[in-house]
């Protein structure tokens, strides 16, 4: 139901908000002409819903703490049906940037926008949506991207995109963007320090004032250095472009606070310090550029107000993991980003926080290096991981004082620890109510992390290959993530089977690749039972695991061919980590002796990963999502490397464009993804 003017300046001033109501159409009377010298980062739009949307600018001044904008909403680009039009504040105290509330807005309809000063000089022109009513039946079609280090690439999955939406019919269109985090990276490289990383030249992004340093890292310790750093990134034109096309919708992920930090401990490559201070100003930053319905500590969208706070060291865990510190809690809490937003009849999408409440990572302790194997490039077994994870749940609240691996054994650092948790026990609770509480016909969770396992099955190598076998089980490649996170994964997924809860799909970001499968608690020799569908991203511009292993991975590594397969030609070397993953180690060998695909695949461990269906280890660029009343489809747009910014229209090339597919399921049957390779060679990801 439709919000009245009152009820919604009522929203409004709880929010804080400055604030704009549709009226009648009109032409423009601003004396409105565009210099966007004066808006150096350009103008978005933020976390739409049926009738009301958040605009935002920044418009720096030389002096004062306070002055005015005019904005100005239309239903055409030549503003000569003008609907809305607000005064807006800017102020000092927020680093000169400005949010605004419409409301009274048509649900399902393209708005125009702009901001004027008082001197007649305008932004650009931006463009934003609002979202369908809850019962709208027609289709909903947004994208979801991650990860776009400008530091060290260029944002060419953005102009693709915006190609392909101009050019699609207003029914195909994109509804909005997911932005699933890293939409800065605070570790930043000075290109006189570091002029090349691989192959890819560093690009200046900004200079941190009062920061902190690892090697030749620089991030922020001050609101004054992540500032510097969103203004280097919205320096870039094709994230400009892209923020004043669509609303965004948007969750940090690790680099909008810290690289490995968690809760508020910040950490950069080191060991770590108390960041309460830091972890605050991070949250401020976030907050005065990307526009979204979070409430600040002083209680307005105007300004942040940061609490005051103390360095203090955390020494108090509570049963969950969580640091009982006043410090670390007013901190966390200081900017509450989990939220649910409603887009039509098909989609609930439920978005949740993975690293302010998040436990103490269980694989840190120093022994536990020893149960890796050299020669097999970081695996460690799965059995050990699921030890670690469960803590003192473990074994029905048994679990072993030491791990076992082979003939190694070591004290089990995580015996007396409780479960891992990524949520957080509050969190937790709010996402699966809202999960149980969905009247959506798709429920998707946007997590930063991801959630489908990275597993290999290296007791399968052949004996010679390595200096000693792998003593049994399957082994993991990577940990952090709903991947590893055997228990709180359990529990969800538990919620949604008990619950009989259909159209269950999760989209994420991080991993720096693309992936497609099934949301399984468990793997074979487990029971493998997937209740919803798990897709990864590429990164937009970020560099990933393949990238690294190209320049990186020795010639002489015993087990190379089952990530690198060299080409007797000198060609580049084909990815087998891919086929690892999905079909094994007897597939990822025969291939590098034979490189005939099908009969690789033939040889595939059916038992490995029936959790999957793609996955590519060196994708960059974007995903869309097109759910309507019985498919979900879910389409890869994977472009070239991108270390250099394309001068061409569509943003260049495509390496390849694959959807996967998968009708609505009953309660009690199981998901069917279906995969097509629309464009392009996605090589061994299938």
């Amino acid at each position: 139901m439709a919000l009245s003017r009152r009820d919604f300046i009522r929203t409004a001033a709880a929010m804080g908000a400055s604030l704009a109501w549709v009226g009648s159409a009109r032409a423009s009377r601003s004396n409105w002409r565009q210099s966007s010298a004066h808006y150096p980062q350009g103008v978005a739009s933020g976390d739409p819903d049926a009738q009301s949307v958040i605009l935002w600018t920044r418009r720096p001044y030389d002096g004062g703490d306070r002055h005015l904008l005019t904005v100005e909403v239309a239903e055409d680009g030549a503003f000569e049906r003008v609907v809305a039009n607000a005064r807006t504040p800017v102020l000092a105290n927020a680093d000169w940037t400005a949010r605004v509330l419409v409301g009274g807005l048509k649900p399902a309809h393209v708005y125009w926008f702009r901001f004027t000063d008082a001197e007649g000089n305008g932004s650009r022109i931006g463009r934003t949506i609002t979202a369908p009513r809850d019962d709208d039946p027609r289709p909903v079609k947004f994208a979801f991207v991650s990860c776009q280090s400008v530091n060290e690439g260029k944002l060419n999955g953005y102009r693709r995109m915006i190609f392909e939406d101009e050019r699609a019919v207003p029914a195909e269109q994109l509804g909005f963007v997911l932005h699933l985090g890293d939409f800065i990276y605070e570790v930043v490289e000075y290109p006189e320090e570091v002029p090349t990383r691989y192959d890819r030249t560093i690009y200046e992004v900004a200079r941190i004032p009062d920061g902190g340093q690892t090697d030749k890292l620089h991030y922020p310790l001050t609101v004054e250095g992540y500032r510097a750093v969103y203004k280097g990134y919205l320096a870039d034109p094709d994230l400009q472009d892209a923020r004043a096309r669509w609303p965004f919708v948007g969750m940090w992920d690790n680099h909008e606070f810290s690289w490995q930090g968690w809760q508020s401990i910040q950490r950069a490559g080191d060991d770590g310090r108390p960041g309460q201070t830091i972890k605050v100003a991070a949250n401020q930053a976030w907050f005065e550029y990307i526009p979204a319905r979070v409430k600040a500590p002083s209680g307005t969208l105007e300004t942040f107000g940061p609490p005051a706070l103390k360095n203090v060291a955390i020494e108090k865990w509570d049963e969950n993991g969580l640091g009982d510190e006043p410090n670390n809690l007013a901190a966390i809490n200081s900017l509450i980003g989990y939220r649910a937003v409603r887009y039509g009849r098909h989609l609930d999408l439920i978005i949740t926080d993975q690293h302010s409440y998040r436990s103490k990572d269980p694989t840190e302790a120093p022994q536990l290096e020893k149960l890796g194997l050299p020669g097999f490039n970081g695996m460690f077994p799965e059995s050990a991981m699921q030890v670690l994870d469960g803590g003192r749940s473990f074994n029905g609240g048994k679990p072993p004082a030491e791990l076992t691996f082979g003939e190694v054994r070591v004290a089990n650092p995580q015996k007396d620890a409780p479960p891992q948790t990524i949520l957080g026990a509050e969190q937790k609770a709010w996402f699966k109510e809202k999960l149980k509480g969905s009247t959506a016909t798709w429920k998707v969770w946007g997590n930063s992390l991801g959630s489908l396992d990275w597993r290999a099955d290296p007791q399968n190598i052949p004996a010679g290959v390595t200096t000693q076998p792998w003593p049994a089980g399957y082994a993991i490649l990577s940990s952090g993530d709903h991947g590893s996170a055997y228990v709180e994964r359990k529990e969800i997924y538990g919620l949604v089977h008990d619950s009989r809860i259909t159209g269950f799909a999760i989209v994420s970001g991080d991993r720096h690749s693309f992936w497609a499968g099934y949301a399984s608690a468990a793997l074979p020799p487990g029971k493998f039972e997937p209740v919803g569908l798990s897709f990864v991203g590429g990164s937009l511009a970020s560099p990933g695991v393949m990238e690294s292993y190209e320049h990186k991975l020795p010639k002489d590594l015993p087990t190379r061919a089952l990530f690198l397969a060299d080409r007797p030609d000198g060609a580049k070397p084909d990815w087998t980590f891919n086929m690892l993953l999905r079909h094994g180690v007897r597939s990822c060998l025969d291939y590098a002796k034979n490189f005939d695909l099908p009969r690789a695949r033939s040889l595939s461990n059916a038992k490995l990963a029936p959790h999957l269906e793609f996955v590519d280890l060196g994708g960059h660029g974007y995903a869309t999502v097109r759910l309507s009343a019985n498919e979900m489809r879910t389409e890869f747009v994977c472009i070239p490397r991108p270390v250099t910014r394309s001068e061409r229209a569509d943003g260049g090339p495509l390496r390849y464009r694959v959807v996967h597919s998968a009708p609505l399921w009953a309660a009690g049957e199981r998901p069917k993804l279906s995969v097509r390779v629309v464009e392009g060679d996605p090589g061994l990801s299938i």
